[in-house]
C-alpha cells in the first residue's frame, strides 16, 4: 500500500491536521521537497524492538568467516 505524500509547504500549512491523520489512521506520511521524499511521519510504536535483538541468536554456525560465499550457499536462494 503506497504511503500518502505531501509537499513541505503543504505540511507546514497543515501540520496539526497531518499529525491527527497519522495518529487516527496509523499510516505513514511522506513529506517531499521538490517531489523527492525527505521525511517520514509515522505513528510511535512502543513495542518496536531493536533490530539487533531480532537477529541475536540467529547465527547457527560460522566455521570459516574468510571463505567466499557462493550464490548456492544461501538458503534464501534455493
Amino acid at each position: 500500500m503506497p504511503h500518502r505524500q505531501v509537499s513541505k509547504s503543504e505540511f507546514k500549512a497543515k501540520a496539526l491536521e497531518f499529525f491527527r491523520l497519522v495518529e487516527s489512521s496509523g499510516e505513514s506520511l511522506i513529506v517531499t521537497d521538490h517531489g523527492r521524499p525527505t521525511l517520514e511521519l509515522r505513528p510511535y510504536r512502543a513495542d518496536a524492538r531493536d533490530p539487533l535483538d531480532l537477529l541475536r541468536g540467529s547465527l547457527l554456525r560460522y566455521d570459516n568467516p574468510t571463505d567466499p560465499v557462493g550464490e548456492g550457499d544461501w538458503e534464501a536462494a534455493q
